[in-house]
């Protein structure tokens, strides 16, 4: 396997300046699209609930992931508390909303890493990354000193900052972002951000460039590359034609995509009647369909498998 891209950023001394340049951007903190400008180390919060120190509300081997991440040990997850999007439909609501987590300073979070390596996981999985960048950079020079050597996996809801993804140039492996909706009057009543598709946009340009399309191990298992996720939503306010365009037209024919079948109504998506139903088997064929007819045709061996069965 080839040697994840930290740890040459360790030995070159790249990566602690990296760590140095993070942690300058939490104030006035500009970490995320949402430019708080809040003094977060002074105890500050900003959109994303945080203060100085990331919060974290699990860590474990996840074998719910993609199977190219999953592999045969698990994927190693680390779930952050608070999150800068607040989607009011999320999935883990109890998490990004309600601040469900414990604080963890660095060598707290580079042990969680270590643990999970030992635990003989494939990667180590950020979940909800991008308000805590800068204390995962440090997490991840801690442990890297003393021994973590498994690829990273940025897990990200897309609004990313390109300032930040250009420090994490040389540092993560896999991106896998989700490509919500790139409709502009959607993610505002829904994330307040207006902003999200011409953000996820550039974000995603940004990572494919670093990294490239997704490649795997004689075993199928990732080591770099990107992998995107669409959550299939009712009545395609995901607009999963543009989506897919985009992604076919402006990033790669040969971007591994996870079209995903699970919405289902949580947090406060009963409030309104466009998404308080799960997705029909209709609407997510006929996702697949257009996904195929867009010219993504890598996509995760389980919504092919759906596809017949589903």
């Amino acid at each position: 396997m080839s040697e994840p891209a930290y740890i040459r950023a360790l030995k070159d001394g790249t990566l602690k300046e990296k760590v140095e340049r993070a942690a300058a951007m939490l104030a006035p903190c500009h970490v995320c699209p949402r430019t708080c400008m809040v003094g977060r180390p002074e105890g500050e919060r900003g959109f994303c609930g945080l203060a100085g120190k990331a919060e974290v509300s699990s860590a474990s081997p996840h074998f719910g992931e993609e199977a190219c991440l999953v592999g045969f040990n698990g994927s190693g997850t680390i779930f952050f508390t608070g999150c800068n999007l607040k989607c009011i439909f999320c999935q883990n609501y109890e998490i990004s909303h309600m601040m469900e987590g414990e604080e963890v300073g660095t060598p707290a979070l580079g042990q969680v890493m270590l643990g999970l390596q030992d635990m003989g996981c494939h990667n180590i999985n950020f979940v909800t990354p991008s308000h805590v960048v800068p204390q995962i950079l440090a997490g991840v020079h801690w442990a890297a000193e003393r021994g973590l050597k498994v690829p990273l996996v940025y897990n990200t809801s897309g609004y990313d900052s390109v300032e930040t993804l250009a420090i994490l140039n040389g540092v993560v492996d896999i991106y896998m972002p989700d490509l919500k909706s790139l409709d502009a009057n959607f993610t505002q009543e829904m994330m307040s951000a207006p902003d999200y598709p011409e953000v996820v946009r550039e974000a995603i340009r940004e990572m494919h460039g670093q990294v490239g399309d997704l490649e795997t191990d004689e075993q199928g298992i990732a080591t770099r590359g990107l992998l995107v996720r669409h959550l299939v939503m009712p009545a395609d306010l995901s607009t999963t034609r543009d989506a897919m365009r985009f992604l076919a037209r402006e990033i790669s024919g040969n971007t591994y995509v996870n079209v995903m079948a699970q919405y289902r109504p949580c947090g406060r998506a009963f409030e309104d009647p466009r998404i308080n139903r799960s997705v029909t088997r209709e609407e997510y064929n006929r996702a697949l369909e257009i996904a195929e007819e867009e010219g993504i045709t890598r996509l995760d061996q389980r919504a092919k498998h759906r596809l017949r069965f589903f």
